[in-house]
């Protein structure tokens, strides 16, 4: 039987990750890992460089066609995005 202040694991590490400000960090992390299984593999394979920095998606793709393709899905990428961080991780995309 537990205890009203016990925990579980994904609880305490959550706090932890608050408490330390790296939450936000942990989430972005986690959303360039997941690339692939956003956007698929075709695209994650053409995917040079990804990182995000103050809520922006900054990408670099070496297929202009499916850089083309991005720009017109920005919208849906960015609420998969956030959907899959339970937060407003993300509010632009910047294709470099």
């Amino acid at each position: 039987m537990r205890k009203t202040n016990d925990k579980s694991l994904k609880e305490a590490i959550e706090q932890m990750l608050n408490v330390y400000k790296i939450k936000r960090k942990y989430d972005e992390t986690a959303i360039v890992t997941l690339w692939p299984d956003l956007v698929g593999k075709s695209v994650a394979n053409r995917t040079k460089e990804l990182f995000i920095r103050d809520k922006k998606l900054f990408l670099r793709i070496e297929s202009s066609v499916i850089k083309n393709e991005l720009v017109l899905m920005r919208s849906q990428i960015i609420k998969k995005i956030n959907d899959e961080a339970k937060t407003e991780l993300v509010a632009d995309i910047v294709f470099l």
